[in-house]
């Protein structure tokens, strides 16, 4: 019984000293502080000590040690015994704020900083050892901020026998952010602090934010890009204040409270990676991204490939006796294909991202095997169009069925598709973002864009009107359609080169003659009314199979032209333009493609000109290219950075500044203007 009469008495004692040694607060005070230790001291030991904050309230909020835009970090002042030594304290994962634009780092709700304390060695004590600190610190709302002090006490056990363990220290351990076992690296890329961390490929981030502990160093309220680069993540932040470290020091907030304190010191940091977070300013609502594919689509029709087919469909409504219901099936079916191959281009396109192949619109035209099929099927519709066989969907003697209708818009939408133009650009570029049901919808707007013009003519009776009446004149039309299709079909054989070799090239052209000399048989059969299609395939097939055997081959990937240009840029790599960047110069960067019609225009008019490199050479303008005729990875990643589905792009960068993007139609003023304005 006395044994058991002891240990009561004890621990009615150990009560008391608890209940002695607990703070008193002040009665101003909004964050009330407390101190608590985690064991009892040992010589030669590290003693873990909390101080606990508690707000009166849940509008109130304490501050991080580097507080942000605004606000201040925590004081303290210890009174230990001899000896004793504080460490540095260890913070929770922080939470933004973000007021007038300033940002701020923060914790609502109560949280705990553990203060790591060193006893020395020989160190003895009878009893508790009592333990103070005079820490002062700043208590705010979203309107307000009070100045706030405390002397917090506490009697640190010697004797375990007398020790109560605090409950919530696990918790309170486990809200501190845990040490990187490696260190990062860091450079200063022009006005970017950018950040290699190590971490693994697999770990998981939610909402990537870097608090950098080092003051005076960035912009805390600029946006922060981060990208995957095997197992680093790379974060970029705007610079601010100048500081020259020798290290930086922070925490990196993994989402959901988590996060990870790192070093990282002066060295190379890599390039490109996949982008993770970042993106920028949020996309434009979905109904002006549908907008925007709309009226791209409709663009489209102007193409030289495309407009051809639409003007000899468009005409065969003009027919004499064409009634309505037929005119509106047509209308329906021509939509139907278009729409139909729109979204299957696109769909294939985010399967072939979502297995992790890098490719971007108009990949199609990346793979040499189907361009040669491209170039064959242009020399077949020049043929058509010039008389030399019959193909009733591209007739102006149609069958009278849907199914013609149906197989010229997947047709249209197929060869019209390749670039991306006015209004399409930020619609196909947020589709790579969207969800997958609403990327297809900017799909099936573009499709709608690109059948509406004969959707309409098919529905509206006055447009079909408006359409000259038959005769004669429309077989010398149809003829005259051959040219636009035939510079099609030429510039399809100059890609073929681009893409594969001459010797390429030149088996491509033995494939596609025999081809056209099949349609030409075809054709002489077809006016004297024999059966027609049996003799084509005899024809072509051995054409085919030497195609079939000789083109792959012969394939031999070809160099990037891009040194022909006359600036002389650099070619593109993300290493390359953080460099081009950090020298302090204004950066001018075009993504193109050989198959890309509007960027080939782009540059005859405004880019291969004396008179823009004039004005690139006096303001000092780095030029830098990227080639995407063929798949490239690093520029389709980069691409989708910057929110864009494909080609054209083109960037401008002011020294220190982020992207630029121009428009798609340059002229060659507009960028003798922006150089002028960088000088």
């Amino acid at each position: 019984m006395r044994a058991s009469t002891l240990r009561i008495f004890k621990a009615f004692i150990l009560l008391l000293i608890v209940a002695l040694a607990v703070p008193l607060r002040a009665q101003d005070n909004n964050l009330v502080a407390s101190l608590h230790a985690e064991e009892p001291a040992r010589a030669g030991e590290t003693l873990t000590l909390a101080i606990h904050f508690e707000p009166v309230s849940d509008e109130w909020h304490g501050y991080w040690s580097n507080p942000g835009d605004a606000g201040l970090g925590m004081q303290l002042n210890w009174a230990l015994p001899e000896g004793w030594q504080a460490g540095e304290p260890l913070y929770p994962v922080p939470q933004t704020l973000r007021i007038s634009g300033l940002m701020n780092h923060v914790y609502k709700g109560a949280y705990s900083v553990l203060v790591p304390v060193s006893v020395p060695e020989g160190f003895a004590a009878s009893g508790p050892v009592p333990i103070a600190v005079e820490g002062q610190w700043l208590a705010c709302t979203d309107a307000i901020c009070v100045p706030e002090q405390a002397r917090m006490t506490a009697l640190v056990q010697t004797d375990p026998a007398f020790f109560i363990a605090d409950e919530r220290f696990p918790i309170w351990r486990a809200a501190i952010a845990p040490p990187l076992d490696r260190k990062g690296r860091y450079e200063i890329a022009g006005n970017l602090l950018r950040l290699a961390i190590p971490i693994p490929a697999a770990m998981q981030l939610d909402a990537p934010h870097v608090f950098m502990r080092t003051e005076r160093l960035v912009d805390y309220a600029a946006a922060q890009v981060f990208r995957r680069n095997g197992d680093m993540l790379v974060a970029e932040i705007q610079l601010k204040g100048g500081a020259e470290p020798e290290a930086v020091e922070g925490i990196l907030a993994l989402g959901g409270g988590n996060g990870i304190r790192f070093e990282a010191l002066p060295g190379e940091v890599p390039g490109g990676g996949t982008l993770v977070s970042g993106q920028g300013d949020a996309a434009p609502p979905v109904w002006a991204l549908l907008i925007g594919a709309l009226l791209g689509g409709l663009l489209l029709n102007v193409m030289p490939c495309v407009f051809p087919i639409l003007s000899i469909k468009a005409l065969s409504l003009a027919r004499a006796g064409e009634s309505q219901a037929q005119a509106r099936r047509e209308g329906i079916a021509y939509t139907a294909g278009v729409v139909l191959a729109c979204m299957a281009l696109g769909a294939t396109m985010l399967a072939l991202r979502a297995a992790g192949t890098q490719v971007g619109w108009a990949f199609q035209l990346q793979e040499p095997g189907v361009v040669v099929f491209l170039l064959v099927l242009a020399a077949a519709i020049t043929a058509n169009f010039a008389g030399l066989f019959e193909l009733p969907s591209l007739s102006f003697t149609r069958s009278g069925e849907p199914a013609s209708a149906f197989a010229t818009g997947l047709l249209a939408a197929f060869v019209a598709t390749p670039c991306t133009g006015p209004f399409m650009a930020v619609a196909l570029g947020a589709a790579l973002l969207l969800p997958p049901v609403q990327a297809l919808l900017l799909f099936a707007a573009l499709g709608l864009g690109l059948a509406l013009p004969f959707l309409l003519i098919g529905f509206v009776p006055a447009l079909r009107g408006m359409l000259p009446r038959p005769g004669p004149w429309m077989d010398r039309f149809r003829k005259a359609m051959a040219l636009p299709m035939g510079l099609t079909a030429l510039a399809l054989v100059w890609l073929t080169a681009r893409l594969g070799g001459q010797g390429f090239a030149m088996f491509a052209l033995v494939t596609t003659a025999g081809v056209i000399m099949a349609l030409m048989v075809t054709g002489r059969l077809q006016k004297r009314g024999k059966m027609a299609w049996p003799a084509f395939g005899l024809i072509a097939a051995p054409f085919l199979i030497f195609g079939a055997f000789a083109l792959p081959s012969s394939y031999a990937e070809q160099e990037s032209g891009t040194a022909q240009s006359i600036l002389a840029p650099r070619e593109f790599s993300a290493a390359t333009l953080a460099e081009a960047r950090a020298s302090g110069k204004p950066v001018f960067v075009w993504f193109t493609a050989d198959w890309c019609v509007t960027c080939k225009v782009n540059e005859g008019v405004a880019i291969e000109r004396e008179a823009t490199k004039a004005a690139f050479d006096k303001a000092g303008v780095i030029p830098m290219v990227g080639d995407w005729t063929r798949r490239d990875a690093e520029i389709s990643t980069f691409l989708t950075e910057q929110g864009a589905a494909g080609v054209p792009l083109y960037l401008w960068y002011e020294p220190g500044a982020e992207a630029e993007q121009l428009p798609q139609v340059l002229t060659a003023d507009m960028l003798i203007d922006r150089a002028q304005r960088s000088r």
